[in-house]
């Protein structure tokens, strides 16, 4: 069958940071919630690196049908600017397409323009087709992704691998975790891979508040992420993220924490920010911070 070339252009304007679109951009907790294009769809990240010349492998799975495999190249990353990937589409061994996609972000504090611009190869009937659906239902779902997500972040003036230890440690996560005046009550902790935290947050007036945390995909040293559901096997609240960089030259090492939280529907993002669950987080940061003793 001989090749079908195509280029797609898609536009979007997002009410949400340009910072933060390109969070659910990136991070692959957030592009496991909004990649989906229907709600039959499912997408299983078996592998992703999110950095210039990093790898990302997914499948799209619907039940009765074969699943289709993507595996994605990073090949540009410039933060909240310009993405540049490869994309091959297999499906059952079969190469289906191959595409180069390029995504523009413009915008500012309340605001974000998305320029997508897909060069795309098909080597089956339809993939045209698929392609414009499939976008065009992705940077919906992006957007209402983007706009129900919460984006905290820290410098820490330490070592990435202290500020690490201090967060994925069974003994060490329950004794800082939480907003000022807050302590935790441990049921069960599994920090791994397809682990668990089931504990209760404990206000400063003796509330209880249950808490489950499901843990979905680690990479050592560099990001966790998870579910938040409403106590143990309980409603989920946000999908979750947690990532660990490096900064500056600082001898005695700095690390940025970014914590991410993609709010199950954008009534709880409205609940959240209307109880302060900014002010609150970046309490918990603080904590985390007066933890592993940083000035």
């Amino acid at each position: 069958m001989s090749e079908r070339f195509a280029t797609l252009s898609f536009e979007r304007q997002v009410a949400a940071p340009v910072e933060t679109v390109w969070a659910a951009w990136t991070a692959p907790a957030a592009r496991a919630v909004w990649a989906p294009p229907a709600p039959s769809v499912t997408v299983e990240f078996l592998e992703a690196d999110t950095r210039v010349g990093g790898r990302e492998v997914s499948l799209c799975k619907v039940e009765g049908h074969p699943d289709t495999r993507c595996e994605a190249g990073w090949l540009v990353l410039q933060p909240g600017v310009l993405s540049v990937n490869t994309e091959v589409i297999s499906s059952e061994g079969v190469t289906q397409s191959a595409a180069l996609v390029t995504a523009q972000f413009s915008g500012g504090d309340d605001k974000c323009r998305i320029v997508l611009t897909v060069q795309l190869a098909s080597l089956a009937e339809n993939m045209e087709n698929g392609y414009r659906q499939g976008f065009a239902a992705g940077l919906d779902n992006l957007a209402g992704v983007a706009e129900r997500t919460m984006l905290l972040q820290r410098v820490i003036k330490a070592p990435r691998d202290i500020v690490w230890g201090a967060w994925f440690n069974p003994e060490t996560l329950p004794q800082w975790w939480g907003p000022d005046g807050f302590s935790c009550r441990t049921q069960r902790i599994d920090l791994r891979q397809g682990g668990e935290w089931v504990f209760d947050m404990i206000g400063p007036d003796g509330t209880v508040y249950p808490n489950h945390h499901l843990y979905g995909d680690v990479k050592q040293g560099e990001r966790i992420g998870y579910a938040l559901l409403w106590g143990e096997n309980g409603p989920k609240h946000a999908d979750a993220w947690v990532t660990f960089e490096d900064v500056g030259e600082d001898k005695d090492g700095a690390t940025r924490v970014t914590l991410g939280m993609v709010f199950s529907s954008s009534a709880e993002f409205q609940q959240a920010r209307g109880f302060g669950a900014i002010e609150l987080g970046m309490q918990t940061l603080g904590k985390l911070k007066r933890f592993v003793g940083a000035p």
